[in-house]
């Protein structure tokens, strides 16, 4: 089966296979697959094949899928914006978009084994979807990663591999296991594939909205796996003149964990433990990520922990079960407004990334 052509972002070599440039940089698909027909009557849009209706836009072809994809995108007038539902995807988060095309992809590459390394959430994707495409799985995780999560990467039959240290440890041990053997990494921040899938998000949203797309996302960002997904759907919704405009991008990281924002904004001081799924120091598309944000004219800040705290006990008392994580979104939109990056009566869509049964 052939796989499509992948290009360094950095030197411009390009792969039919490989994880990371000979150079050391990222890999994207040469080419964003667009279609060549006016965007269709949203009514009359099929959406039985949840994210993979959306093919057209998709570099890999469909491999194993549980049906996600098609989240509800809900009004709440406690927030006065959109939440959309990615908590309730199979696996519990959105990642679940990026594991089914980066599995797609493993699969058609020929790989009987993967490894991911994930504090949680990205990990159970992956093992369950390579579990459904029958290909043997390890995910290196944090030592002391939650219960519920190590769980869900067990019973789908993948073995999870602890690392004590911080988080980098875990991905610096990973990548030692990949060079020095013969596992293909299913990674959700060097796998262009897994952006394929997180890139659907947007082409959703602006389907769910009869093509129109709103005045900003803001959403959570840590390695960037939807914050860039999100940017590359949208953009290749514009090229196919589909959408009209592309909405500004605005990240919500943790205080202490924020490199992006500490680019843009002096960093407050202190560690938000509270959302534990975004505490990464040296996010792997940095770059691509804060172009992302200038083309957009969008931004990043960090939150701290009680406010996120604070919100999170907001969402599960109006009924939003969602883990610590997801609230950073919310905090980070009463921040925006308040500083008068976004008008109060912005048109705001915000996603909830991963269950609250997960804590």
């Amino acid at each position: 089966m052939t796989t499509p052509e992948l290009v360094c972002s950095s030197c411009g070599r390009t792969y039919s296979d490989q994880w990371r440039c000979e150079c050391g940089g990222v890999l994207d698909f040469a080419q964003q697959p667009l279609p060549e027909y006016d965007r269709p009557d949203p009514g009359q849009f099929d959406t039985r094949d949840g994210l993979w209706s959306f093919d057209i836009f998709i570099p890999v072809r469909k491999g194993p899928s549980l049906g996600e994809g098609m989240t509800p995108l809900i009004p709440s007038s406690t927030w006065d914006a959109q939440f959309k539902l990615e908590y309730v995807s199979p696996t519990g988060s959105f990642k679940d978009r990026g594991a089914t095309t980066a599995i797609s992809h493993a699969f058609a590459c020929g790989a009987d084994r993967v490894v991911e390394d994930s504090s949680g959430n990205a990990g159970a994707a992956i093992a369950t979807y390579a579990a459904q495409a029958g290909i043997d799985a390890e995910i290196y995780v944090p030592a002391e990663v939650k219960e519920s999560k190590l769980r869900a990467i067990e019973r789908a039959g993948a073995t999870p591999v602890r690392i004590e240290g911080g988080r980098q440890a875990v991905t610096d041990a990973c990548i030692d296991a990949v060079e020095s053997g013969d596992a293909w990494y299913a990674s959700h921040s060097w796998s262009p594939a897994f952006f394929a899938g997180t890139a659907t998000f947007a082409y959703e949203v602006a389907l769910q909205r009869d093509w129109s797309v709103p005045d900003a996302i803001v959403m959570p960002l840590g390695h960037g796996t939807l914050f860039l997904g999100v940017y590359r759907g949208f953009k290749a919704l514009s090229e196919a003149g589909w959408i009209d405009s592309v909405p500004r991008l605005l990240g919500a990281q943790a205080a202490g964990y924020a490199p992006i924002a500490s680019e843009l904004h002096e960093a407050p001081e202190g560690e938000n433990d509270v959302a534990d799924g975004i505490q990464i120091r040296e996010p792997t598309r940095k770059q691509q990520l804060l172009d992302a944000i200038a083309e957009t004219g969008g931004d990043a800040i960090a939150i701290a922990g009680d406010a996120v705290q604070t919100e999170l006990d907001r969402l599960h008392k109006k009924g939003f079960y969602v883990e610590p994580t997801s609230a950073i979104a919310p905090a980070a939109l009463a921040a925006y407004r308040e500083s008068g990056t976004l008008a109060e009566d912005a048109d705001v869509v915000m996603p909830l990334t991963g269950h609250g049964m997960k804590t």
